[in-house]
């Protein structure tokens, strides 16, 4: 006899006062159980969060993109989810999309369910800022290339994890890198991978990467650095080509 999985969702935020409690009040309307990581909020955002009835790890200072997700994958685990949704809380991820991962979840044939802004675009759609958009593509094509996926969109953060297969995965990076080891990671332990369309929203296309990332040139050598870092950990043939 089956049973419905247990479900966490998880969500990074930083200074994010302004969209916080208006996003976690919708998505409690979807999701009982959610788990914050602060990652060093210096603004409104610790006392805001003081009055919402979810889970809150808060770090003193900002560790990065990537470290929120590694703890957020890992707290789900140890305390016992069966999979791990996570979305960001600028309001660019819709809660009302999260129906249709849990619907995905049931069905039982992926690890990893990946939101995709590019799967099926329609006139609602915003429009990327334009090296965003570049860079994404990009990346993209080199991970299918390298890895023999076929996904559209790598750096989306709305997904949905089964904890039991990540469990294994190494992943240290702490930054906006983080998806790059993440991809490679979860092919080279055999990890089953889906995609879904969600709506390309860009309610703030000035928004900061932070320091030299905000560069684009910068931003995807660091990308590459870390991919191919990541091949040769894992043993790919193909390592030391060029990405």
């Amino acid at each position: 006899m089956s049973t419905t999985p247990s479900i966490l969702v998880g969500i990074p935020v930083y200074n994010e006062e302004a969209t916080v409690a208006a996003v976690l009040d919708e998505v409690r309307h979807y999701a009982p159980r959610i788990l914050v990581v602060d990652d060093g909020s210096t603004d409104e955002t610790p006392r805001l969060l003081a009055s919402q009835p979810v889970d809150v790890v808060r770090h003193p200072t900002n560790r990065g993109y990537g470290r929120a997700m590694q703890e957020m994958l890992q707290r789900a685990d140890h305390d016992g989810f069966d999979w791990l949704i996570t979305m960001d809380c600028d309001k660019q991820h819709e809660p009302a999309a999260i129906p249709e991962f849990v619907s995905l979840i049931g069905r039982d044939d992926s690890d990893v369910i990946s939101g995709s802004r590019y799967l099926s675009m329609s006139d609602a759609d915003d429009v990327p800022p334009l090296e965003r958009r570049s860079i994404n593509v990009a990346m993209t094509s080199i991970l299918n290339d390298k890895l023999g996926l076929s996904i559209t969109d790598a750096f989306c953060g709305f997904k949905a994890y089964r904890c039991a297969a990540c469990r294994d995965l190494t992943l240290d990076v702490d930054g906006y890198d983080f998806p790059m080891q993440f991809w490679v990671q979860a092919v080279h332990h055999g990890l089953r991978i889906s995609e879904t369309p969600v709506r390309l929203i860009y309610n703030d296309p000035n928004r900061s990467f932070g320091g030299p990332l905000d560069d684009p040139d910068n931003r995807r050598a660091v990308y590459e650095r870390t991919l191919r870092r990541e091949l040769i950990r894992c043993g790919s043939r193909d390592a030391l080509c060029r990405v």
